[in-house]
């Protein structure tokens, strides 16, 4: 049984909304990108959309302990405009595909700093607020972005590879 023509781009829908949510507060992002391998995983019925769903499994547990590890802050108390931790997350994603694996957290820092370079108009107060937003919360979103993308990342290449 395979999955059909148009169950693959709803799961591929689901896990960009997954990874969407790791960047808006109170979204489930993880969660979403795992029940899109879920769902993936359930149709296919193949070792190796088992296997990606083991990874994705431990890789997303994994996270769910960093993220109770790294200190609890909150959105407000960063200063950080929802804008800007939406282009940092797009800018993270677009780098995770460009430069793979690797480029997600220059993207991130790129897009968070060029947000704030605009909106405060100069260096140093600009690389001051995105540090103050790292610090608040940008770690804990990096990692968790950092997380769904690689599970997407792994079910792109198992679906475009065969």
């Amino acid at each position: 049984m395979g999955m059909g023509t148009w169950q693959l781009p709803l799961v591929g829908l689901v896990m960009l909304l997954g990874v969407v949510g790791t960047v808006v507060p109170g979204a489930p992002g993880p969660l979403l990108v795992w029940a899109g391998v879920l769902w993936w995983a359930m149709t296919e019925r193949g070792a190796l959309s088992w296997w990606l769903l083991m990874g994705a499994t431990a890789l997303l547990l994994t996270n769910l302990v960093v993220q109770w590890l790294l200190p609890a802050r909150s959105l407000r108390a960063s200063g950080a405009r929802r804008r800007a931790l939406l282009l940092a997350g797009a800018t993270g994603a677009a780098g995770f595909f460009l430069v793979p694996v690797l480029g997600v957290v220059p993207g991130f820092l790129g897009g968070l700093y060029a947000h704030e370079r605009h909106r405060l108009g100069g260096h140093g107060a600009a690389r001051s607020s995105t540090r103050a937003v790292m610090r608040a919360i940008g770690r804990n979103m990096l990692v968790e972005e950092t997380a769904c993308l690689l599970v997407v990342g792994g079910w792109l290449g198992v679906v475009l590879g065969g």
